[in-house]
């Protein structure tokens, strides 16, 4: 496949999607990995997948599974032919690296990927059309977040003590799915996995870079399933949203 797309409009770039799932899930204190938890008799992972092919400018979507998962062959979901999996890594930015290396030979250097979250089931429709609609035409890409509302304190080296009080003014909640060109993704977390870079999201492998990716209002709905509490919160957004 011809990959100098240097003079394509951006009407015939593609949409491809990365969803890390080796994590294991261990804050959650369960006996199997947070993603393969149900809600209502479909697993998070699923439901978490599903929103992101329910649209259709969406090709393909791959899904990094630890070496020993066993859980992932039995899902209904991975007979979809838009969906294909790949080994993760021992992090996050490990695993979305395993997954373009996965779309290389298929996507362009301006395509478009989203990574999204396992463990994010909540995220609506509407939010990732309105996402990629405000994000097709920027040079670099951006994700959803949302604003602080809270008061924010930063402990002290004990971590019992407050420090200070941090200015809100700025400060964003990051959310999934992040969304950015493919070629620039790719290489920002190669460079930042052979520095040892600290890699939170896929956001900051850019920003090492001296990009600026930009900021799309979230949804405090979109909410990431960390603990317990999470899932009848999940359980109960779900349920209003239907």
């Amino acid at each position: 496949m011809n990959k100098d797309n240097s003079q394509l409009p951006e009407s015939k770039l593609r949409y491809w999607a990365v969803i890390p799932a080796a994590g294991v899930g261990k804050r959650m204190g369960t006996e199997r990995p947070k993603q393969y938890l149900e809600i209502d008799g479909l697993s998070i992972l699923e439901r978490s997948i599903r929103v992101m092919l329910a649209n259709d400018r969406i090709e393909h979507l791959v899904v990094c599974v630890s070496p020993d998962d066993t859980l992932w062959p039995g899902l209904a979901i991975v007979d979809d032919d838009r969906i294909s999996s790949t080994l993760g890594g021992d992090s996050r930015a490990q695993s979305v690296n395993n997954g373009l290396r996965a779309l290389a030979a298929y996507a362009h250097e301006d395509d478009w990927v989203l990574v999204h979250d396992a463990a994010r089931p909540c995220l609506s429709t509407a939010l990732l059309s309105s996402m990629i609609d405000e994000l097709q035409h920027h040079d670099v890409g951006g994700i959803l977040a949302i604003p602080a509302k809270d008061t924010l304190k930063l402990s002290s080296g004990d971590q019992d003590q407050i420090s200070s009080t941090l200015d809100r003014t700025h400060v964003w909640q990051a959310q999934t799915p992040q969304m950015f060109r493919f070629g620039l993704l790719r290489d920002a977390l190669a460079d930042a996995l052979i520095k040892s870079k600290p890699i939170t999201d896929e956001a900051s492998a850019l920003e090492f870079q001296g990009l600026h990716p930009k900021l799309v209002i979230g949804d405090s709905r979109n909410i990431k399933v960390t603990t317990v509490d999470d899932i009848e919160l999940a359980k109960f957004l779900l349920t209003k949203s239907n």
